[in-house]
């Protein structure tokens, strides 16, 4: 039996209704999360773009993963919205299939920083791309460095980092060779493959 209440059965934070509550209200992490979901939200519509680009060309059908949600607690007098938490942790974010029947799945990260580091990616999303990678997928990490730089890491040399760069986070001018480019609208990121 989990003694910890503040993670659920499967051992995943699992706040109650209140706590949850209680973490909106500071204002800093308040600004941090609009920040973050605005970020995440234009790097992904780069991503759709390009899986929209690819699927209307017959290259590549290609779709996000959907996030397992549990509501926790709809909010009164605000329709639509409710506090949420994630059932499990994530599995990688894309998937589909390249023209020819190749399996592809990548998780996508961005950084405002000048690195990117190994732990960015849950065990389960590790776990997912490499189960993937093994069963002959191609698979990868697509990384943007500030919205200026692109790369596609494949799986292999991100699961390795920490033995071919001798630490657990890669920098970009490392990572030239896997440089995909990009439009204001969208990221390239089949490039060099089909």
């Amino acid at each position: 039996m989990n003694k910890d209440h503040r993670k659920n059965s499967e051992g995943y934070n699992d706040p109650t209704a209140y706590e949850a509550m209680k973490r909106c209200k500071d204002p800093r992490r308040q600004l941090q999360g609009k920040r973050s979901k605005i970020v995440g939200e234009y790097f992904e519509n780069l991503i759709t773009s390009a899986c929209d680009f690819y699927y209307d060309r017959d290259i590549a059908h290609i779709e996000k993963t959907p996030e397992p949600m549990k509501v926790l607690k709809p909010m009164p007098r605000q329709p639509g919205k409710f506090i949420a938490c994630f059932e499990k942790a994530a599995q990688p974010d894309y998937k589909g299939t390249i023209n020819g029947g190749r399996a592809i799945v990548f998780e996508a990260k961005h950084t405002d920083g000048d690195r990117i580091e190994r732990s960015r990616l849950t065990q389960e999303q590790l776990d997912g791309l490499e189960k993937h990678h093994k069963l002959g997928a191609f698979t990868f990490v697509l990384v943007s460095f500030k919205f200026q730089s692109y790369f596609r890491i494949p799986w292999d040399i991100w699961r390795d980092m920490k033995r071919i760069y001798g630490r657990r986070y890669i920098k970009p001018e490392e990572l030239e060779k896997y440089r995909v480019s990009a439009t204001s609208q969208m990221i390239l990121l089949l490039s060099g493959i089909v």
